[in-house]
């Protein structure tokens, strides 16, 4: 990850490919895309992948924007959950993505996480 730009904003492709653990340290996978509400103009997920073996089987978390803290200094993002909170948490196969502009999809995996429907603030 480049260093980010003043004001901490930051290019999507500083922000994919970044690696994502948790406080403790572990690894929860990587960022993969961004999902942008482009009538509200933000970032509404952080699509992260998580499991499977050498990116084989991997499954893809929608991870609500506001969950996600960076690290700028160690290049990380920071998601507040465990291991196990993460693989029962909505996601989704490579090859089955859901409608990410679904708002009833969208308040089930803000609220999985706790926090409110970005588009509710």
């Amino acid at each position: 990850m480049e260093a980010p730009l003043p004001g901490m904003v930051m290019q999507a492709r500083q922000i994919i490919g970044t690696d994502v653990e948790n406080p403790r340290g572990e690894d929860l996978g990587k960022v993969e895309e961004l999902a942008i509400d482009v009538e509200d103009g933000c970032v509404a997920y952080a699509v992260i992948s998580f499991g499977g073996f050498l990116g084989l089987g991997n499954r893809f978390f929608p991870i609500p924007w506001r969950a996600l803290h960076f690290k700028h200094d160690e290049r990380k993002a920071v998601l507040n959950v465990d291991k196990d909170t993460l693989r029962n948490a909505p996601g989704f196969d490579k090859n089955t993505r859901p409608n990410m502009g679904d708002r009833v999809w969208g308040a089930q995996v803000h609220s999985y996480y706790g926090y409110p429907p970005y588009w509710e603030r």
